[in-house]
């Protein structure tokens, strides 16, 4: 792919989405994303999770064997996301309990690696950490869409619990007073189909815009 900045971003937020094209990410996004808080801790982790391991594989590219580029690029990720883990952990407990086992998981998502083999590891930290970013921020729309959807349509709220996990000031919002919940848009069950609802939501806009 191309190293301009304008086409690392398009790639980043549309053609290459790693969930809505690549399919990519997906046990985290589906486990997590049964509220909009959890979604945006997961992505918002993810996002620098992305930013600092791309600069990073970028860095040490030139001096990286072949050979042991792999085992190298996971060393970094693993460094990088226990950072995170140990940074949200002491500044934001209740999210990071509740986001659990999650978190060191995006070790293993396969974005992480694939970006740093594919980009990362052929330009400029400069670019890699923008490629992050934006593989990163297009992760995270889908998982607040995701995420928003779910406790919406499943619990009938928008930011529940958001004061207590996030530290901040009361946030939760009652949109549909007196709603019971839809059982199954809680489930991961809902959030496969939600999903599928997004990707053929893209691609009946992306076919009516080349019509």
């Amino acid at each position: 792919m191309s190293s301009e900045p304008r086409r690392i971003l398009e790639y980043g937020l549309s053609n290459g989405n790693v969930v809505l094209v690549q399919l990519l990410g997906l046990c985290p996004l589906l486990a997590v994303s049964s509220t909009l808080v959890n979604a945006l801790g997961l992505g918002l982790a993810t996002v620098l999770a992305l930013i600092f391991t791309n600069a990073a594989v970028a860095s040490v590219r030139r001096f990286t064997g072949r050979d042991v580029r792999i085992p190298i690029f996971i060393t970094v990720i693993a460094a990088v996301v226990t950072s995170i883990e140990l940074a949200m952990r002491a500044w934001l407990p209740a999210l990071h309990g509740v986001l659990g086992l999650f978190i060191p998981l995006i070790v293993t998502n396969c974005a992480l690696l694939g970006r740093a083999e594919a980009f990362a590891a052929r330009n400029s930290p400069l670019r890699a950490a923008l490629d992050g970013a934006a593989i990163g921020t297009g992760f995270l729309l889908v998982l607040l869409a995701l995420g928003g959807l779910r406790e919406l349509i499943g619990h009938g709220t928008v930011f529940a619990g958001a004061g207590a996990l996030l530290g901040l000031p009361a946030l939760e919002w009652i949109v549909v007073p007196g709603y019971r919940g839809f059982l199954l848009a809680a489930l991961p069950a809902g959030a496969f189909f939600l999903l599928a609802l997004l990707i053929a939501a893209r691609q009946r806009l992306l076919s009516s815009t080349a019509s």
